[in-house]
């Protein structure tokens, strides 16, 4: 059985010699891990960036719960991220983030359509996107149905509450211009993923904040 869909990437594994296993969120399948046969013959390594958007056919065997994903092409060129290492950066978060909340085998509805939709929102803003990090954090957990009100976050943002208030009531657009230094955006988004692991029960060591906080101090 073939089954064409929309792929997101979180996260790559080496499988032999010209192979990757490419962990993603699927339109079809959910948060689900792909054998890519090939690789650097058929397709280079830059079709598999954290978050690239892709189109793949999926081969399904009874022999084997690690399905074949063949036939992959971009479903966007992204270029407005991959010609930014700040976006670059936040690509990797991210990633990170969401391959390590969302278990393997996993099926939240309308998380792949939302993730798809930040992409490109990512892709495309212009203005400073220094807190871009922070609302995808505030909105990942709506999208995972923990649906928090500013409130349901005090025990773990304490003194941080009315800028996580402000966030969490206005535009997109205003919630980029919102004033922090790099320090406390970063003190933020820790605090945010404190609550994300509490609600997922899930240990979140996301290694790429680090590389934000000196990019964004």
């Amino acid at each position: 059985m073939t089954t064409n869909t929309g792929l997101i990437v979180l996260h790559t594994t080496k499988f032999g010699e010209n192979s990757l296993v490419v962990h993603t969120l699927s339109k079809d399948y959910g948060r689900r891990s792909f054998l890519v046969k090939g690789v650097g013959k058929k397709a280079g390594m830059s079709l598999f960036l954290p978050l690239n958007v892709l189109e793949a056919d999926i081969v399904e065997t009874s022999r084997s719960t690690l399905y074949t994903a063949r036939n992959i092409v971009a479903r966007y060129p992204l270029l407005g991220i991959r010609n930014d290492i700040f976006k670059n950066s936040m690509t990797m978060f991210m990633s990170e983030v969401l391959y390590r909340v969302v278990r393997e085998g996993a099926y939240e509805e309308g998380l792949f359509e939302w993730c798809e939709k930040n992409i490109l929102l990512l892709d495309a803003v212009s203005i400073d996107f220094s807190n871009f990090h922070i609302r995808f954090l505030l909105e990942l957990s709506v999208a995972l149905g923990f649906s928090p009100e500013a409130r349901d976050l005090v025990p773990f943002v304490g003194d941080h509450y009315p800028v996580i208030e402000r966030f969490m009531t206005v535009p997109f657009a205003e919630s980029m211009l919102i004033p922090l230094n790099g320090v406390t955006r970063n003190e933020i988004a820790e605090e945010i993923l404190r609550y994300i692991e509490f609600h997922s029960e899930s240990a979140v060591n996301v290694n790429s904040l680090k590389v934000l906080r000196e990019l964004f101090s």
